[in-house]
């Protein structure tokens, strides 16, 4: 029954980007503009993505904006003029298309999967790798920064596993709350805080190596960061959206995404089943 409905979903979404290919000629006239929402965790990622996009179509300019999933959510809801959403959870893009704002009959498709990593600043003198789990009980560790898990599903994630470690209620009372998992990567760089639940994407620059270490958060002690994105409704390029998603979940999106330590998807899979401040913005620009 499920591999029955994997398959139609499937062809649901190659259908669609099929159907695309064909949209009016007039849509490509001229430098086409997209906007992008992308979770922060997406951050590094994207921007070598967007990158790699641009010199291979550089008649389409990309406009990234970063920030939570959970915000994005709520400006795309009140018309934020978005062309795509790429959110680190499913449940974003499943609710937004469930409100009408997916292109078409277009379903929420995989394109990664998230891993989170317990960092710690050298400063600190605490060697996580060996310590691990511990390293939250030390008396060195006087706060710990997380993504604000009621709209971050990276703080939800470490929640989940300290939760799970049995830790949870020793150290709740020491966090420190990002409005995104980037923010929260800033509080730790910073030593606002001793000590950081953050994205493994965001911790691999030389900045984060030259100054800390991490442990990586083991996959089964907590449910799986699966992320989604969704080509939306007001798209005013659906063919230059279609064209950056399908860079994205291809080989040289696929690359990139492993580079960074996602686990990326062999295909892009079918998903079963107030507004914050506006975020940081990249533009990769078109020929003038």
């Amino acid at each position: 029954m499920a591999t029955n409905n994997y398959i139609r979903k499937r062809v649901e979404l190659l259908v669609f980007l099929s159907i695309l290919s064909f949209w009016p000629a007039t849509l490509w006239a001229g430098i086409a503009e997209i906007k992008v929402a992308t979770a922060s965790s997406m951050k590094l990622v994207f921007e070598e993505i967007g990158k790699e996009f641009h010199d291979e179509n550089p008649e389409i300019i990309v406009r990234l904006s970063f920030g939570s999933s959970g915000n994005f959510f709520s400006q795309i809801v009140h018309g934020a003029p978005y062309d795509v959403f790429f959110s680190s959870d499913t449940n974003y893009p499943k609710q937004l298309a469930k409100k009408g704002k997916s292109l078409g009959d277009t379903p929420v498709a995989l394109y990664a999967i998230g891993r989170i990593v317990l960092w710690v600043p050298d400063s600190v003198e605490l060697d996580v790798k060996s310590k691990k789990t511990n390293t939250l009980l030390s008396s060195k560790v006087k706060k710990i920064a997380l993504a604000n898990p009621k709209h971050a599903p990276y703080g939800r994630a470490g929640i989940e596993w300290m939760k799970k470690s049995g830790i949870y209620s020793q150290v709740k009372s020491r966090f420190v709350l990002g409005e995104n998992i980037s923010q929260a990567t800033q509080f730790v760089h910073t030593q606002a805080a001793q000590a950081g639940i953050l994205a493994l994407s965001l911790v691999g620059n030389s900045k984060m190596k030259s100054t800390g270490s991490f442990w990586e958060i083991p996959k089964d002690q907590h449910s799986p960061i699966e992320q989604g994105f969704l080509i939306l409704k007001d798209t005013q390029n659906p063919l230059a959206a279609r064209s950056f998603a399908e860079f994205v979940t291809g080989p040289k999106g696929t690359r990139i995404l492993k580079k960074y330590g996602f686990d990326p998807l062999p295909v892009p899979r079918p998903v079963e089943g107030d507004c914050c401040n506006l975020p940081l913005q990249t533009t990769f620009p078109g020929r003038n």
